[in-house]
């Protein structure tokens, strides 16, 4: 393998890596949305 095909696939492993990284700490990280405890208050009918 020549010097130039290592940093190629070096550069595109390291890129992936650090994007996936960095994509599932801001999934982590996230707030969590404030939703309704009960599926009753989300009927528009009323019983």
């Amino acid at each position: 393998m020549s010097t130039s095909a290592l940093t190629m696939m070096l550069a595109a492993q390291i890129t992936v890596t650090v994007i996936t990284l960095y994509l599932f700490w801001k999934v982590l990280t996230a707030k969590p949305k404030a939703e309704p405890d009960s599926f009753v208050e989300n009927d528009d009918v009323p019983r």
